[in-house]
C-alpha cells in the first residue's frame, strides 16, 4: 500500500499508541490510533511538538499518497498545500445535518470540497444519512462521495471469565452525554434495588461533576484496560443517553465484545450498532421534557426534580428492565464481526488501494 497519513487538526492534546495503552483516551482518538497502527500509517497532529515513531509534528513527509483528515474540513487548505498530489479523505465522526455547526465548517470549505472531489468516510449509516443531506445542502454532493466504515474493536477484546456482579452498573462516556440524567435515573433504580452501584468513568477531556449520591463511585479517567475490567464484571453498561446521539457508539460495541449488554435508548446509531431491541428503550416525550426543564441545573440541584420525575414514572422502564436482567433474563452478547479490527482494516485497505 502507498504511504498513508492521518492528520488530526482538532485534538485537544497529542496522543499515540502509548496513550491508548496507558491513559484515558476519547473514542475518536482511540479509533484513529487503532486504524493507523493497523495500516502502518503516519499520524500528524496540529499541536504535536515531538516526533515519536510514526506520530509526527506538522511537516511535509515525502511520498504520501493518501491523506485522511480527521473531522474538520477547514484543514483541507493546509493538506493541499503540503500534499498537492495526494488523494484526500475526510473522516467524519460527529453528527452532521444541514443546520449543524459542523455543517457550517463544511460550507465554509465548499470550494475546497468541489476542487478536491474527496471521499467522506462516515462511522455509521445513520450518521452518513445526515452527512449526505448536508453535502446536498451546500451543493457538493456530486463531487464528494460518502461511505460508511465502522469504528473498530480490538480483535483481542473478549470476556476473561470475570464473575458478573448483578449489583453493578457502569457508565463510561463523556459526562455531557447524559450523565446527569443517568444519575437521576440511578437514584430511582437504587430506591427500587438498594444494593445497586454505579461506576462512572470518562475519557478525561471533560471533568466529572462532583457527585454526592449513594451507590455512585466516580472512577475518573481510566486507561482502556482498566475501563474494560470494570465493564466485564458489570450487569450492564447503563447509558440512557439521548442528549447527544451516538454516531457510532464505541461503548456499545466494546461492551458487547467484553460480554456485557447495554441498556440505552433507541436514538442515533444505537439500533444499528447494538442490533438487539431488548437492549434499547424508546425516548419518551416525558423524558425529553424533563431534561429540557432541568438540563441547565447543577447536578446537586436535580434531586428534587428527579423525585418528581420518578413519581411521574419517567424512570420506570429502567427499573423494569434491570429487574428482569437481575432475575435471569440478562442478554447474552458477544463481539460483532462487523466491528472487528481485522474487518475494518480490510475495508480501509480496499478504500486506499
Amino acid at each position: 500500500m502507498s504511504p498513508v497519513l492521518f492528520y488530526d487538526p482538532t485534538c485537544q492534546q497529542p496522543y499515540d499508541t502509548r496513550t491508548l495503552r496507558a491513559q484515558a483516551l476519547g473514542g475518536t482518538e482511540a479509533t484513529l490510533v487503532r486504524v493507523a497502527d493497523a495500516l502502518g500509517a503516519w499520524v500528524m497532529q496540529h499541536n504535536r511538538t515531538e516526533d515519536w515513531e510514526r506520530y509526527r509534528r506538522p511537516q511535509r513527509l515525502p511520498g504520501i499518497a493518501h491523506v485522511i483528515v480527521n473531522r474538520d474540513s477547514r484543514a483541507l487548505p493546509f493538506v493541499r498545500q503540503h500534499y498537492p498530489d495526494a488523494r484526500i479523505y475526510l473522516w467524519l465522526h460527529d453528527r452532521l445535518h444541514p443546520h449543524a455547526r459542523r455543517a457550517r465548517w463544511l460550507a465554509a470549505t465548499a470550494d475546497q470540497l468541489r476542487a478536491s472531489g474527496l471521499t467522506a468516510v462516515c462511522v455509521s449509516d445513520w450518521q452518513r444519512s445526515g452527512v449526505e443531506a448536508t453535502l446536498r445542502s451546500i451543493g457538493v454532493a456530486e463531487r464528494v462521495r460518502a461511505l460508511t466504515i465502522y469504528n473498530p474493536v480490538d480483535d483481542e477484546l473478549r470476556p476473561d471469565g470475570s464473575a458478573v456482579d448483578p449489583d453493578k452498573l457502569v457508565f463510561f462516556s463523556s459526562p455531557n452525554k447524559g450523565l446527569y440524567f443517568t444519575l437521576d435515573a440511578f437514584r430511582q433504580l437504587r430506591r427500587a434495588m438498594p444494593r445497586l452501584r454505579l461506576a462512572v468513568g470518562n475519557p478525561g477531556y471533560k471533568p466529572l461533576p462532583a457527585v454526592a449520591s449513594q451507590g455512585v463511585e466516580l472512577l475518573g479517567a481510566l486507561p482502556q484496560p482498566l475501563m474494560h475490567a470494570q465493564v466485564r464484571s458489570a450487569l450492564c453498561t447503563f447509558f440512557p443517553n439521548f442528549l447527544i446521539p451516538e454516531t457510532f457508539g464505541l461503548v456499545f460495541a466494546e461492551s458487547h465484545a467484553l460480554g456485557t449488554p447495554v441498556l440505552t435508548h433507541d436514538c442515533g446509531a444505537a439500533a444499528e450498532i447494538v442490533a438487539d431491541p431488548g437492549q434499547l428503550l424508546p425516548v419518551s416525550a416525558a423524558a425529553r421534557c424533563y431534561e429540557a426543564l432541568v438540563g441547565g441545573l447543577p447536578v446537586s440541584w436535580r434531586a428534587g426534580p428527579a423525585r418528581l420525575a420518578a413519581a411521574a414514572g419517567i424512570f420506570d422502564a429502567y427499573v423494569e428492565r434491570i429487574r428482569q436482567w437481575r432475575a435471569g433474563t440478562r442478554p447474552q452478547v458477544s463481539a460483532d464481526a462487523r466491528f472487528r479490527l481485522g474487518t475494518i482494516k480490510g475495508q480501509w485497505l480496499r478504500l486506499l488501494s
